[in-house]
């Protein structure tokens, strides 16, 4: 391993439910067969440990971190928790990559789901997403839909499963009345199994497909492409930024920003 690479901090969610740790558990294993000359750390923004404070503290000094978002979309959690775990880093070079969405190959991971559970012509899809206070968190929800619905070449709607408007119920039950008695499929855009997975499969949907990780499952090879290249351009991106200026930077939608301790 070079130590010129920077540290992955793979950074989930973090969940009480024991099939959801190990599904992505799975997948920070999987990054790291994918990626064998850098270091790899799983960690947890809330819920479980080590937080990624802990972890960052836990590298060696003057070693440099790129933070990957095991989120899939914009929320809270990458604009501001992890940022602020960058900007409490300083002088260590931090960088924080933005979410794992929207990304067309979580679009066909999704595809791939309704295959799975043999969607059919008739049926009426929706993209079901955890939901989020953050406008840019639904924004890009609203934005895999698009793309979900550019892969199946049908329309896809979006329900929320908190915070925001439509419920998934609400527009699981909108589907329903728009086409009675076609079948209803919620592609299920959470990343593992765990509580709001259960909400999904109780919003009146007469198919629920599996979540992007599905317990048992090996990682979809196209979702450790998507963690790998974030980094990638993170660790490019902050190399450059290292050495034109030595500030700490963080990457965010494709966007660099400085991020100094106050």
């Amino acid at each position: 391993m070079s130590a010129a690479r920077p540290v992955l901090v793979a950074a989930s969610h973090g969940t009480s439910d024991p099939v959801g740790d190990r599904a992505v558990a799975a997948l920070v294993r999987a990054v790291v067969a994918a990626k064998p000359h850098t270091m790899v750390l799983g960690s947890f923004v809330d819920v479980q440990h080590p937080s990624v404070p802990e972890s960052i503290a836990a590298i060696e000094q003057g070693r440099s971190v790129v933070i990957v978002p095991l989120l899939l979309s914009a929320g809270f959690h990458v604009r501001v928790d992890l940022r602020i775990a960058a900007r409490d880093a300083a002088p260590r070079p931090v960088t924080v990559t933005g979410a794992l969405g929207p990304d067309a190959r979580l679009a066909e991971i999704l595809a791939s789901r309704l295959d799975e559970v043999g969607l059919r012509a008739g049926d009426r899809v929706v993209l079901g997403a955890a939901g989020s206070s953050d406008a840019h968190a639904v924004a890009d929800c609203h934005l895999m839909g698009r793309l979900l619905a550019e892969r199946l070449g049908r329309p896809v709607s979006v329900g929320f499963l908190s915070a925001v408007d439509p419920a998934l119920s609400a527009a699981v039950a909108a589907e329903r009345a728009a086409a009675p008695g076609a079948r209803v499929v919620v592609a299920n855009f959470l990343l593992a199994p765990g509580y709001f997975d259960s909400l999904a499969r109780a919003a009146g949907a007469d198919v629920v497909t599996a979540p992007l990780l599905a317990a048992g499952e090996h990682p979809p090879a196209l979702l450790v492409d998507v963690v790998s290249d974030l980094y990638d351009a993170a660790a490019c991106s902050g190399r450059a930024a290292a050495e034109s200026d030595g500030h700490v930077s963080s990457a965010y939608q494709g966007s660099l920003q400085p991020v100094t301790k106050r």
